[in-house]
């Protein structure tokens, strides 16, 4: 473990790898920094059946990890559910630890939503939530949200890594949920009444992005949470002085910090899913036990 604060790394977790959506834009705001990812993969999901206790316990133990293990100097809690549940918890049980949370980004789709219908699809652990319900109310004066609970569908993207399934029999099963839960939600467009923004309110459906796309069409704003949370973090490793060096001592840029993976189920859906959607190579991941 580095004695530099600067030179720490950056801890980020999900209850799987959906939280990878965060960590790109995690580096690609914060190119020098060092990241340490962790994926409960297994247990996962969070947001469809597992209760606020479950949740709020991982959430601790994985913190305590990768605090003890490798000495982070910031949390990113890339998991809308456990957000939801835990983060709080999290900030009491370690009050010197910066916590970045995600939450759906029902603001930012309520202040750019131009016929004030907006649409949001999120787990059920995170759409029952008081912290969600708060979210809501906070934004409901000018703008009616159609929410939907999307049970399974960050499952099956979870899934489409880790079984042996052809691409596209996998592909369609999750663009088959994502036609189910954009359906229940109404009309998607720019007339009155329609549905003009939809908010992502899970990290798993980032990598669902361009399935969402084809069903609700070109005109629909889609809305996630990863570049402002990666600009959150920016400003509280600012505020504390902890941003690791642009440059290099002798003035030359700083080279891309290393990122190593972690993952509780199974390594080759890890190294898989690194490999899709970040460009690592398989040596970057680890498994490490469920418990």
């Amino acid at each position: 473990m580095t004695s530099s604060p600067a030179a720490r790394p950056i801890g980020v977790f999900d209850s799987g790898i959906g939280g990878l959506s965060v960590l790109q834009a995690l580096r690609h705001e914060l190119p020098h920094e060092h990241f340490v990812y962790l994926a409960d993969s297994g247990n996962a999901p969070y947001g469809d059946a597992k209760g606020d206790a479950f949740v709020q316990q991982r959430t601790l133990a994985i913190a305590g990890f990768l605090r003890q293990r490798h000495g982070i100097k910031a949390l990113v809690v890339a998991c809308n559910t456990a957000t939801a549940a835990a983060v709080e918890q999290l900030r009491a049980a370690m009050p010197d630890l910066p916590v970045i949370g995600v939450e759906p980004a029902l603001k930012p789709a309520a202040a750019c939503s131009q016929t004030h219908h907006v649409g949001v699809l999120a787990t059920r652990g995170t759409v029952s939530s008081a912290r969600f319900a708060r979210l809501r109310n906070d934004h409901s004066a000018r703008t009616h949200f159609a929410v939907q609970a999307c049970d399974g569908l960050a499952r099956a993207i979870e899934q489409s890594t880790e079984e042996p399934l052809p691409a596209t029999a996998s592909t369609e099963k999750i663009r088959a949920l994502c036609a189910q839960y954009t359906g229940a939600l109404g009309s998607f467009g720019l007339k009155t009444g329609d549905i003009d923004t939809l908010v992502l309110g899970c990290t798993h459906y980032v990598f669902a992005k361009d399935l969402l796309r084809a069903l609700v069409g070109p005109d629909v704003q889609l809305i996630d949470t990863g570049a402002a949370v990666a600009r959150q973090t920016r400003r509280i490793l600012t505020q504390a002085g902890t941003l690791a060096p642009e440059q290099a001592p002798d003035g030359q840029p700083a080279a891309p910090g290393p990122v190593q993976l972690y993952t509780t189920g199974q390594l080759v859906a890890l190294q898989a899913a690194a490999d899709r959607w970040l460009g690592l190579p398989a040596q970057c991941c680890a498994a490490l036990p469920v418990a």
